[in-house]
């Protein structure tokens, strides 16, 4: 029994250990799950801030980008936009010569790394004074080879020095006629500037419009010309796509499926954001153009802005115009650019007139107020290589009768059917200009003056009138001079197109008729 008994309190104490071995594997069990769920919650809890962070992250870099699209103008508003003529003339840099091992010539060879020993007096008793005189032949022999050798190095070291010399002496000559051209181009932009040259003038524009800072990813591409019959500057500008504009609104975290992912901006945003861009872009420009004039030459600024677009209906390369207008230094000297409450679109529109695409971001165009090609000094003012024997009729000695014939020759090359309706006695030419074209076409009245003076606003607003009164599309007056600030601000959001002295010899150019402008008693050089 006692033996039985043991057995038994045995057998009961191990299901007793082996069930504090199981509540304790249970509990060891429990507790690494805690931590590994712990663990997990920290690994999901890590992640997702991770992708709170990157969704912050990226949505910041879009706001920025917006940022600096929404502060093209204001960013710049304190920036003088004058380029100093001197601070880009060129010096010739050309690092010194360096002839390196060719500076100095090899030591001379020594007679004493080739002299034998002379024999000691026992070495003479042994026949020694034959093998010295052997072997001091055979030195000397070596010496003067070595000598030659010498020589001969020294002579093509020299050679070599004297080609180094030269070669860096052409360099030299090089950098500085290069220097000199570049500082006489430089020489010449300043001399033309106190004068009013065309070239030196939009030259000068173009300095100052290339220095402008831009974003990065920005075309660099702008030019100016200056017509200085009409004190007028027109500039061409590249300007950035439509995509410059972010289409992402913001990035968002989705827990749900653990991702980020975009928000996208809704189209109507995007174009009214680009639409401001090239509006900034307009207005920064004539700013810059006004305040960068040492001499206030320029009194009108003509901008368009174009774009390198694909035809997405064709595939063509397209440049389109997406935004023209014209602006005088009177109507840009009543803004007021770092008022907070300043709205660029509204002002380029209803205090310029200007003409900006309804949909830019479709890339619609519209009708440059001015070509640039009317004020491209290549175009207008060519330099004749054989200019004594210019054999282009100067406009300016036609009689007003010849000069009426003139002008409807061109408006028939030019494609319109075109009648005269009116002669007057000052020069000019008035008649009616039909163009076929179904969309653009219609009825123009076309005035021209064979002037030598600033054709005066009062003509500008006669025609105005007569556009009115015979119910045409367009009012057309070409002119040999110019007009003033004032004939450009009446223009302004009406069907009145002015075309100057340089935009008359820019259509003949197109339409390979051969004319110049130059006045009476100034001979062409």
């Amino acid at each position: 029994m006692a033996r039985g008994s043991g057995s038994s309190g045995s057998y009961r104490d191990r299901e007793a250990e082996q069930r504090r071995q199981q509540r304790a594997d249970e509990q060891d069990r429990q507790r690494r799950e805690r931590i590994r769920k712990a663990r997990e919650r920290e690994r999901l809890q890590v992640e997702a801030t991770a992708r709170d962070t990157e969704a912050a992250d990226r949505t910041r870099q879009v706001e920025a980008r917006i940022d600096e699209l929404e502060g093209i103008l204001r960013s710049s508003l304190h920036r003088d936009p004058s380029v100093r003529i001197d601070s880009l003339r060129r010096r010739p840099e050309v690092p010194p010569l360096a002839l390196g091992r060719l500076a100095t010539s090899e030591p001379s060879p020594s007679w004493e790394t080739f002299a034998p020993a002379p024999p000691g007096p026992l070495m003479k008793r042994l026949g020694g004074a034959q093998r010295y005189e052997a072997a001091l032949r055979q030195a000397e022999a070596d010496f003067a080879r070595a000598q030659a050798d010498h020589q001969r190095r020294e002579t093509q070291r020299q050679k070599q020095v004297i080609d180094a010399r030269r070669s860096h002496q052409q360099t030299v000559d090089e950098a500085e006629r290069s220097a000199a051209t570049y500082n006489a181009h430089l020489d010449a932009v300043e001399t033309g500037l106190q004068s009013g040259d065309r070239h030196a003038v939009s030259k000068y524009m173009d300095l100052v419009l290339r220095a402008s800072p831009y974003p990065h990813d920005f075309p660099v591409e702008r030019k100016s010309g200056y017509v200085p019959e009409s004190s007028l500057l027109a500039v061409e500008w590249y300007l950035p796509p439509p995509d410059v504009v972010p289409e992402t609104r913001l990035y968002k975290h989705i827990k749900t499926r653990k991702v980020v992912e975009p928000v996208p901006r809704q189209t109507q945003e995007i174009g009214q954001i680009y639409q401001r861009v090239i509006a900034q872009i307009a207005l920064r420009t004539l700013r810059e153009v006004f305040d960068a004039d040492p001499g206030r030459l320029i009194t009108t600024i003509v901008f368009n802005g174009r774009v390198h677009a694909v035809d997405p209906v064709t595939g063509q390369r397209i440049e389109p115009h997406l935004i023209t207008m014209r602006a005088t230094r009177d109507q840009f000297a009543a803004l007021v650019l770092d008022e907070p409450k300043f709205k660029p679109v509204e002002c380029i529109r209803r205090h310029f007139f200007a003409d900006v695409s309804p949909h830019p971001d479709e890339l619609i165009p519209v009708e440059p107020v001015m070509p640039f090609s009317m004020a491209d000094p290549r175009i207008v003012d060519p330099v004749d290589i054989i200019s004594g024997i210019d054999k282009r009729p100067n406009l300016l000695d036609l009689t007003p009768k010849e000069f009426e014939a003139f002008i409807q020759n061109l408006f028939t090359k030019m494609g319109f059917d075109t009648k005269l309706y009116q002669a007057r006695g000052d020069g000019g030419v008035d008649c009616v200009a039909y163009d076929p074209h179904p969309i653009k076409g219609g009825k123009f009245i076309v005035q021209a003056k064979l002037y030598t003076k600033t054709v005066e606003p009062t003509h500008v607003r006669d025609l105005w009138g007569t556009v009115q009164h015979e119910g045409a599309t367009k009012g057309i007056m070409i002119t040999t001079s110019g007009y003033g600030p004032d004939s450009y601000k009446f223009a302004n959001g009406k069907p009145l197109n002015l075309i100057d002295g340089a935009g008359l010899l820019s259509l003949c150019h197109q339409h390979d008729i051969p004319a110049r402008i130059v006045p009476r008693g100034k001979k062409k050089p």
